[in-house]
């Protein structure tokens, strides 16, 4: 791991996680009027948010930001432990994801809180997360709503391989567990034939509908912890997971507490439904006639990473979505 982040300049700063290495980094000061985490998607790390770690760490309107995005166990520099290692058990899924999140808020983030500045308690986080972060990133809000005080989601994943997403799953799913077996016990060589710089490249290509956001820096830095030790597995182990909760599962939980959740995604997005994001207008508590989804923000010419593809526009919007927070 090199000791600064090549896309952010940020030094690359280790947390200790239940044994574990884990990777994260940090901008703006520590008494700032905001604090923010940021969850990253499938088989991508903390760099992916180099647009919003800069972005953010200056002055708008007289107020300022705390920005943390983490590599969750597993992703980009963090250690990758093998699915079978007693103390990590099962370490690739939403539940053990949201833990390591509620935990760092408790280690990391409150520790650094200036005492001066925050006398009482330590400041609430904003979470901020992409495609499949997202369900960690709610889960994590369901195991402690005490630590959080809203929820911005880019581009939710509905993860299509879930057993409830899958028609005929009764018949289904044991072919697709098949193919997921014999993917995670032979497809290692075809991991290393596909982790190249050209192909990375055109495999952002189908997300990204900002073909000019996908520059070398992007591809490098996403590719880079991809071959190193135990990756391979990791993605084979996640491909295969096909239970946890949905996003309309968490934010209609009676569970789910009474906070702010903007959600905002690219109208180009192959692999994000539009219909079914806009839907999450409609999403509910139990009993309760409001959303849970406060505002749904459709961007047009965007494709999964609305966060990378249009930084300008996402962080304008993540500045809305504080200052909705403060009123």
């Amino acid at each position: 791991m090199p000791t600064h982040s090549p896309a952010t300049s940020l030094p690359n700063q280790i947390y200790n996680w239940r044994g574990y290495q884990t990777r994260y980094q940090v901008s703006g000061p520590p008494d700032a009027d905001h604090t923010l985490l940021l969850v990253h998607g499938l088989f991508v790390n903390s760099d992916h948010w180099r647009k919003m770690l800069t972005g953010l760490n200056h002055t708008q309107n007289g107020k300022t930001c705390r920005v943390y995005a983490l590599d969750l166990l597993g992703s980009g520099w963090s250690d990758k432990p093998n699915r079978n290692d007693p103390t990590a058990q099962s370490p690739y899924n939403f539940y053990t994801w949201a833990e390591q999140i509620t935990d760092f808020v408790h280690d990391v983030i409150h520790a650094e809180c200036p005492p001066p500045s925050f006398p009482s308690s330590p400041p609430p986080v904003t979470l901020v997360a992409n495609s499949i972060g997202t369900m960690s990133a709610l889960q994590s809000v369901l195991d402690e709503p005490n630590l959080f005080n809203g929820v911005f989601i880019i581009n939710p994943n509905f993860r299509e391989l879930h057993m409830a997403e899958v028609p005929l799953s009764a018949l289904t799913m044991p072919l697709v567990r098949q193919i997921q077996s014999v993917l995670r016990n032979n497809g290692h060589g075809l991991f290393k034939t596909l982790a190249t710089p050209e192909t990375v490249t055109q495999i952002l290509k189908e997300p990204y509908a900002v073909i000019d956001a996908i520059d070398e820096e992007l591809v490098s830095v996403l590719l880079d912890p991809l071959l190193t030790p135990g990756a391979d597995e990791v993605v084979f182990d996640t491909l295969s997971y096909s239970a946890g909760p949905l996003p309309e599962q968490q934010l209609s939980s009676s569970q789910f507490p009474n906070l702010p959740v903007w959600v905002i995604y690219g109208k180009d997005d192959p692999w994000t439904p539009a219909l079914r994001v806009e839907k999450l207008r409609q999403v509910g508590r139990p009993g309760e006639d409001v959303s849970t989804v406060e505002r749904v923000v459709g961007l047009d010419g965007v494709g999964h990473c609305p966060h990378d593809e249009r930084p300008d526009v996402v962080n304008g919007l993540v500045w809305e979505f504080l200052e909705r927070l403060a009123s």
